[in-house]
């Protein structure tokens, strides 16, 4: 993205001569501050590296868009009209914002100064995201990233309504056609218990397994009904003992001997928890990086995507 606007539409409210809008070329505005600055116009041509006739062109047609004389020339003293000494604020003020504006769009471009939105799905767990976060973090140490985490289905909503830039998520169904989805990796779902559970003498945990068990229910579970159609077909039926939409406290739980949680691996954080690859039947999510289809984004949005999809996962929090 780059400011190269050169032409400036203001209005002047506040003198009732001229309502309505003044068109103005910014090198007018330089040309017009130089000789404030001089008083003179042959200096403020070379300070400005144009000849002297196109310095004076410039001014007069500042002139004829404001409505009246700047300066006064008369013989070696040029002075500032009424108009001029009126219009010198404003348009210094005109230019220090403009080339600010200018500097802002050229950080911005550069990565430099912005704010990246991110959702993440409070199921993923830290431990897989935090190295690539660190990456992007190192390569782009002017990026302001903002992690706002919720379900998938919040942060869909909060895509589509430009809360978001980009969000993470994972889900049993196809996303919506309104955005974008690539996938990063898979993940499995494990059965985790606490010490001493009977599950933890078996190396994997089949559906048929879980059937009168007590189940620590994860509320942000995407795929709770899922998993519990997956489960009912296989001949299980859990009983729900405890239900919380935090995962700290499902892994506390469980670890306390209430009994078992249905989580994906990557979302183990508690030390400890024993967990056991489920089988009979598997069930894996695949989680993406997900923007709005269509929507113009700015270029922080296309290098955080190039570089999450660029991102060796296999290795990452294992």
């Amino acid at each position: 993205m780059e400011f190269d606007s050169r032409k400036l539409w203001w209005i002047l409210p506040e003198w009732p001569r001229f309502r309505g809008t003044i068109a103005v070329e910014m090198h007018q505005i330089r040309y017009f501050l130089a000789v404030c600055e001089t008083l003179n116009f042959t200096r403020a041509a070379e300070s400005c590296h144009v000849s002297q006739p196109s310095l004076t062109r410039a001014i007069k047609g500042l002139e004829d868009e404001l409505g009246g004389p700047l300066f006064r020339r008369e013989r070696n003293n040029t002075h500032l009209t009424g108009l001029g000494e009126m219009m010198r604020p404003h348009l210094t003020q005109v230019l220090i914002e403009t080339d600010a504006a200018k500097e802002r769009a050229k950080s911005f471009s550069k990565l430099e100064d912005v704010e990246l939105k991110l959702g993440m799905m409070c199921t993923i767990g830290p431990r897989r995201f935090v190295p690539f976060l660190q990456a992007f973090r190192e390569r782009h140490p002017k990026v302001r990233l903002v992690v706002q985490d919720g379900s998938n289905v919040q942060l869909q909503e909060r895509l589509a309504q430009g809360d978001l830039d980009i969000a993470i998520y994972g889900q049993p169904d196809g996303i919506d056609e309104r955005f974008h989805a690539r996938r990063l990796y898979d993940e499995r779902f494990v059965i985790g218990v606490g010490p001493g559970h009977a599950f933890d003498k078996q190396n994997v945990v089949s559906a048929k397994d879980l059937d009168g068990q007590h189940y620590v229910n994860r509320l942000q579970c995407e795929f709770f009904d899922h998993a519990r159609s997956l489960f009912r077909e296989n001949g299980a039926k859990t009983v729900i003992v405890f239900r919380s939409d935090r995962d700290d406290w499902v892994q506390s739980m469980v670890m306390a001997g209430l009994g078992f949680t249905f989580i994906p691996e990557y979302a183990v954080t508690m030390p400890g928890l024993c967990i056991r690859p489920l089988i009979e039947p598997e069930i894996t999510r695949s989680i993406q990086v997900v923007t709005v289809r269509g929507r113009p984004h700015a270029p922080v949005v296309g290098t955080f995507v190039r570089e999450v999809l660029a991102f060796p996962w296999m290795n990452a929090g294992a």
